[in-house]
């Protein structure tokens, strides 16, 4: 067997049929043909992490066959790979046995010839995303446990150290290459708190659109930090204010307009690049001047502030509020587009493909 080459591992009880569904298996990976009924143990099988699927060619009616099989899937370790078992008999005996084996999946003998290929491909998708998905509520927990630190610094009216915002960024950015923006929103939905909620969606929609417009390793890094802490304000604003179950008044709508100021107050004597501390001062801030802080106009806002903009902005519409149902992803980007003018409309040009993506996780129940 090929040493880079990913094994098929078929467990049969009769070979001569086997090899027949062996050759339809080769564009998928290296078929490894073990007879079940064979006294001698092979001395040539593949290790048990390189072997991508196993599949099953036996009757499962007769003890001997599935002794065997449960031998060889045993030595493969609670981490095996999928797992598909043909039928040959359609009896609930057989299924139970395929399912006490812990078949992944069962597909009738008779439809191997046309459906073996296909089948597998299916497992091998659901694997995937399973693995993803695992990997994105890991990530999504852990920055979670990063942003909560952030805040709670901020409380304190302590800034948070560079070191721990990186480490925030590079906890969404290596979810994200492991899983799409979806799988990521899917994960954030379940939080609880509206702002953890807020700031975990727009990292990873920043991240996203990062990667997607091709920007170098390190300005992504620079814009999902940015990103993480575009909202640290909000830490230093009233709870009564933030989790009010219904629209600000003016007064209260004046005070939640300072967490701009009162963000960058925080980091800007420590050592965070100036970018960075623009995309905290500035991200509601307006091309036409009517933003705020401080009503800047196009000439005063950099690319990486729009970028976020444009991130925060979209989440906010497709986020579920006490008071206002989310926006669907079509919905959401017509919005954006409707802000000529506001908002860089290139770059809503450009979000196009992170909105369909990201619209399709808008969360059906409230948060």
């Amino acid at each position: 067997m090929g040493t880079n080459v990913a094994a098929i591992l078929l467990l049969t009880d009769m070979p001569t049929r086997s090899r027949k569904l062996a050759s339809l298996l080769e564009a998928l990976g290296e078929p490894v043909l073990v007879d079940l009924l064979d006294p001698a143990e092979p001395t040539t099988l593949p290790a048990p992490e390189s072997i991508r699927a196993v599949v099953s060619d036996a009757s499962l009616s007769r003890s001997t066959q599935v002794a065997a099989l449960r031998r060889h899937l045993g030595r493969l370790g609670p981490n095996r790979p999928p797992f598909l078992c043909l039928m040959h008999e359609d009896t609930p005996r057989a299924r139970v046995q395929a399912q006490a084996l812990g078949a992944n999946r069962t597909l009738s003998a008779g439809y191997a010839a046309r459906s073996l290929a296909k089948t597998l491909e299916g497992l091998f998708v659901g694997d995937r995303l399973l693995d993803a998905g695992r990997a994105t509520t890991a990530g999504a927990a852990a920055a979670d446990v990063v942003l909560t630190h952030l805040l709670d610094l901020g409380r304190a009216g302590t800034a948070p150290t560079r070191g721990l915002v990186r480490q925030g960024a590079e906890l969404v950015l290596s979810a994200l290459d492991k899983a799409d923006v979806r799988t990521w929103l899917d994960v954030v939905w379940r939080f609880d708190d509206a702002t953890h909620q807020h700031c975990l969606l727009v990292a990873g929609l920043a991240a996203g659109f990062a990667r997607h417009l091709g920007m170098r390793e390190a300005d992504c890094h620079e814009l999902t930090q940015a990103a993480l802490l575009h909202d640290l304000g909000k830490s230093r604003i009233p709870l009564s204010i933030l989790n009010k179950p219904g629209r600000l008044d003016d007064k209260e709508l004046a005070v939640m307009r300072t967490h701009p100021t009162i963000g960058y107050d925080l980091l800007r004597d420590g050592d965070y690049p100036e970018v960075m501390l623009t995309v905290v001062r500035s991200h509601h801030e307006a091309l036409d001047g009517s933003g705020y802080p401080d009503n800047l106009r196009s000439d005063r806002i950099p690319d990486l502030v729009r970028l976020v903009t444009v991130c925060d902005m979209f989440g906010a519409l497709i986020e579920r509020r006490p008071y206002k149902k989310p926006l669907g992803g079509d919905e959401a980007y017509a919005t954006l587009q409707g802000m000529d003018g506001k908002i860089d409309i290139d770059l809503v040009r450009a979000f196009q493909p992170l909105a369909e993506a990201a619209g399709a996780a808008v969360p059906s129940i409230a948060a």
